[in-house]
């Protein structure tokens, strides 16, 4: 059979064809399955299991694998009892932005499902984080991403009561946040520290986002600065590993 050296932006290095030829049988029918998605088209119901296994003469558990790699990878996604193709990934920008921006530019519906807002005094690694002392009472908003009313992601917002005194009756949860903290609050962003790493969700996570548990989770960790470089939020953002991609722009060296 022969394989294209696919060279499409993010493909595997010759298709993901070893050097030495031989291609496991899970991977062979992947790819023909891959064919197969791109000549159905974006929302596309694909055959069934028999149907495929008989198709590309592979056992059942060999196309489950297959499927397996295409639906973590984002390519196919469940839907009621069928398979049917998914669409591109998002494209969540690494700046400050909110995900209802972000989303928006994409020309997806963003929204947002509140999951609890809390208030408590903080402990004293949150209070380091916001510039508090420990005891200090803030909020947890807590938060399902959706887009297009698919849940695609978990927030979790926490902030110093002193910050949005009346962030229990004044704020809409399904509105984004930043914009309720520059217009209503006129608090402005400065900058934030970041990072990015991959997990699997917990059964609880996993629960209110609607994934299986062994779905890879994007996962950011965020603390933002206002304009004057005070300490402002911490945010933790779970995102569906089958639905987001990041991008950002790197500037060369003085």
């Amino acid at each position: 059979m022969d394989y294209p050296k696919d060279q499409a932006p993010g493909a595997p290095i010759r298709a993901g064809i070893p050097e030495h030829g031989r291609i496991p049988k899970y991977y062979a029918a992947k790819v023909r399955i891959g064919e197969l998605l791109a000549e159905l088209g974006e929302g596309e119901t694909l055959p069934t299991e028999r149907e495929l296994a008989l198709r590309f003469e592979v056992s059942r558990e060999t196309l489950r694998q297959a499927l397996r790699d295409l639906l973590l990878e984002g390519r196919i996604r469940r839907l009621g009892r069928g398979t049917v193709v998914a669409g591109p990934k998002l494209e969540q920008p690494l700046a400050l932005a909110s995900y209802t921006e972000g989303v928006r530019k994409q020309g997806r519906r963003p929204g947002r499902h509140l999951i609890g807002l809390d208030r408590f005094p903080c402990n004293a690694a949150l209070a380091a984080d916001l510039g508090l002392p420990a005891g200090e009472p803030v909020w947890h908003l807590e938060r399902a991403l959706l887009a297009d009313d698919e849940r695609v992601g978990l927030e979790s917002t926490y902030v110093a009561v002193e910050r949005a005194p009346r962030l229990d009756t004044d704020f809409e949860p399904d509105s984004s946040f930043y914009a309720y903290l520059h217009d209503r609050l006129g608090i402005g962003f400065g900058d934030a520290d970041e990072r990015l790493e991959t997990v699997l969700a917990t059964p609880r996570e996993a629960l209110l986002i609607g994934t299986p548990g062994a779905l890879p989770m994007l996962l950011i960790h965020r603390i933002s600065r206002d304009v004057a470089g005070a300490p402002l939020e911490r945010v933790r953002t779970l995102f569906r590993g089958d639905r987001f991609s990041f991008t950002t722009r790197l500037g060369g060296s003085a």
